[in-house]
């Protein structure tokens, strides 16, 4: 179960620090509304994500072997593409974040509403996530909850340290947020070569 456990908290963590809408929604709550009103929308993603890991899956369950190795290389290769991108992030990295609350209370359904209407999850969870998940669970289902144990506890404390963050020391933000995004890089870096791996032995 270890080795799928740490998978889980590596993909969290990248997850959490990968700069997008919605990091940039708790971040710019954050600073509008406080971090006491923002943190719960750090829960999200445990109310969005159950269909769509359920969707994935249940595509991900009825192709043939071959086909799963082939996601494993394209899974792969999405993987380090998105390293690229964190890592020009890094080096490019704008504290200027843009502020766009609008005055209204945005609750924990409407962040996770927000966050199942995007293309990200289902994403993630087709060609990143999901093959690791069930050939996890197809070896043993202990190792598909460790991972997902560990991917979701790594992403909602991740979040959470985030919103904490830039609410109550805004002057270490930036710096904090540009090493996540450099950590993020690394991270999704060797995921990737071994999802390409997964995919080459498989």
């Amino acid at each position: 179960m270890w080795p799928y456990l740490l998978q889980g908290i590596g993909f969290g963590f990248a997850a959490a620090a990968q700069p997008g809408p919605f990091q940039t929604y708790l971040v710019s709550q954050t600073l509008t509304k406080g971090w006491r009103r923002s943190l719960p929308a750090a829960l999200a993603p445990l109310v969005s994500d159950g269909p769509i890991i359920a969707l994935c899956l249940l595509v991900l369950s009825q192709v043939p072997a071959w086909l799963e190795r082939v996601l494993y290389l394209a899974g792969g290769a999405f993987i380090l593409y998105l390293a690229v991108g964190a890592y020009k992030s890094w080096r490019n990295f704008d504290p200027a974040l843009p502020v766009t609350g609008t005055g209204t209370q945005q609750s924990v359904l409407q962040a996770a509403l927000m966050n199942a209407l995007s293309p990200g999850p289902y994403i993630y969870w087709t060609l990143v996530t999901g093959p690791i998940l069930l050939r996890g669970w197809r070896e043993a289902p202990l190792n598909g909850i460790g991972f997902l144990a560990g991917f979701y506890v790594t992403i909602v404390a991740s979040l959470m340290a985030i919103i904490l963050l830039f609410g109550t020391a805004q002057k270490l933000g930036p710096a904090f947020n540009r090493a996540l995004v450099g950590l993020s890089a690394l991270a999704l870096f060797f995921f990737g070569l071994y999802q390409l791996w997964l995919g080459v032995m498989g």
